[in-house]
């Protein structure tokens, strides 16, 4: 897929190809342009700000992940942006076009119509992923889901956090006090070893 993406990503003219650098919004779940986008390099976040201004990262998108309002229905006032958390390059499209051909009949459609289905099942199984991992009751069981979670796609006990503590404790939507105080007891009771951003998953 990376190939595709560069190298037919710029033939279709219903395709937009855009570049952000870390911090930019790359969009907004208000508009309803029923987008349909592509992460072809870099990594982004799905932000959601409440009523009261309470920040949660929803989702977290890494290269050829797949997001935009086609895959989020949008039920109440939050405000919803997707931010780039490093440098991206974000491919752009219509969701009717993903959807029909162009009258070009352009090779970019075709092989991405060969693969829509591949791209939106790694989606449901990263956001029945996520369910799993909210519907945990304690923190503990949080923090040890996700970082199984990082470790089991890294196929190493050793992980590093592609978030920083106050972010990870966002996306885990838990107090970023109580879940640093978890951390602490984790690490004394020999469950992790902690470096820096990197997490040891311990024998227990």
């Amino acid at each position: 897929m990376d190939q595709f993406f560069h190298e037919f990503g710029s033939q279709c003219r219903n395709l937009q190809k855009k570049t952000f650098s870390k911090g930019e919004n790359i969009t907004t779940y208000i508009a309803k342009r029923n987008q349909f986008c592509i992460l072809i390099k870099g990594e982004a976040d799905l932000i959601r700000y409440d009523l009261n201004g309470n920040r949660t990262i929803v989702e977290h998108f890494t290269k050829n992940d797949i997001f935009g309002e086609v895959f989020y229905i949008i039920t109440t006032n939050n405000e919803l942006f997707v931010t780039a958390r490093q440098n991206c390059e974000v491919l752009f499209l219509p969701y009717d076009n993903v959807k029909n051909k162009c009258k070009t009949n352009c090779k970019f459609h075709t092989i991405l119509q060969e693969h829509l289905s591949e791209l939106i099942l790694d989606k449901v199984t990263i956001l029945n992923t996520r369910v799993e991992l909210l519907t945990k009751r304690s923190i503990r069981d949080k923090l040890l889901g996700y970082f199984t979670i990082l470790s089991t796609r890294s196929f190493s006990r050793v992980i590093t956090l592609p978030f920083s503590l106050t972010d990870l404790a966002d996306y885990l939507s838990v107090d970023r006090s109580a879940m640093m105080r978890e951390m602490k007891s984790l690490r004394e009771e020999g469950f992790i070893q902690k470096n820096g951003n990197k997490i040891t998953l311990l024998s227990h």
